[in-house]
């Protein structure tokens, strides 16, 4: 290893920095290095900033992560670690997503103090989301619920929750769960009636494509199987062109050699929804996932895009 210790760029959040410590802890035991081998360095992004706006109106995915990849390009930093599901599926020319961590939960958790279940909330109540697929999916299930706008990291969320600010909110069960803090979790969505963003509970490192050494450090914590039904997954997303702006669900599953897909792209209030599913072999996962995103694409038709 370099002399120089490993620079890990991240953001800030509780949730971001605990993703940075497991990929370096990861990166320890299977170097059987020292924690000084490594240095763990937050950069604030465009997305953290703006917290008074839905980033589909600033910009989308790119926000969490433009000023991290502008730090990989420019040497600053050696490795950035990211939620998967904030990455765009363009990335800058040079950088590429080189290892997946093991995926945790993929589900949405439903956190109320009010009801048991999203469908057991009383009507009209009001459910706080920042996420335009949760919104759509809370609006397709019950088109009664005023769905709120809902910015701010787990701690400024579970803080509004428990002040009454909303009956409900939906988190990733994988945040969570990495931060020691499921118990808080009140139920958990089914992905058959609720599926995931695409990405969700994966934890993905990025660095520059042509840095060998680095790439082979990373080789020893990938996860084979994370990355292949990833590469389905952003597959779809990059088909349909996804942001922050559309409404989108994506999730794949692999059972012994086959990979399954499942995808649904939502009108933001809801009021529509177009299923699309496909399956394959594994090694046909990126085929798998484009195939999904056109079948989807032509079936739903341009002007179906054209309200998002």
């Amino acid at each position: 290893m370099q002399s120089n210790p490993l620079r890990i760029g991240t953001r800030g959040s509780l949730l971001a920095l605990a993703q940075a410590h497991e990929t370096r802890d990861r990166l320890m035991a299977a170097h059987k290095l020292d924690e000084d081998a490594f240095e763990i360095v937050v950069i604030k992004t465009s997305g953290d900033k703006i917290q008074d706006r839905p980033l589909s109106e600033v910009g989308g995915k790119g926000l969490f992560t433009k000023e991290i990849e502008e730090a990989l390009l420019d040497g600053r930093i050696d490795i950035a670690v990211h939620s998967s599901k904030d990455m765009p599926t363009v990335l800058p020319d040079g950088l590429a997503l080189t290892a997946f961590l093991p995926r945790e939960d993929v589900r949405d958790a439903f956190l109320s103090p009010k009801a048991k279940t999203l469908t057991d909330l009383p009507q009209g109540a009001v459910v706080g989301s920042s996420s335009l697929r949760r919104q759509a999916m809370i609006k397709r299930l019950r088109p009664d619920i005023e769905v709120v706008m809902y910015r701010g990291n787990l701690q400024t969320r579970l803080r509004k929750l428990a002040e009454g600010e909303v009956d409900a909110t939906l988190l990733a069960a994988a945040g969570l769960k990495r931060l020691g803090q499921d118990k808080e979790i009140t139920c958990l969505l089914d992905t058959e009636t609720f599926l995931p963003a695409v990405g969700q509970g994966a934890i993905c490192i990025e660095s520059r494509e042509a840095e060998e050494k680095t790439l082979a450090l990373l080789a020893a914590i990938h996860d084979e199987e994370t990355q292949i039904r990833l590469d389905a997954e952003r597959a779809f997303l990059a088909v349909l062109d996804g942001s922050c702006r559309t409404p989108i669900g994506g999730l794949a599953t692999i059972d012994g050699g086959t990979l399954h897909f499942k995808g649904v792209v939502l009108k933001p209030d809801g009021s529509e929804a177009h299923d699309v599913q496909e399956s394959g072999p594994v090694a046909d996962a990126i085929r798998i996932g484009t195939a999904a995103g056109e079948a989807l694409k032509a079936r739903v038709g341009p002007d179906f895009f054209a309200d998002i």
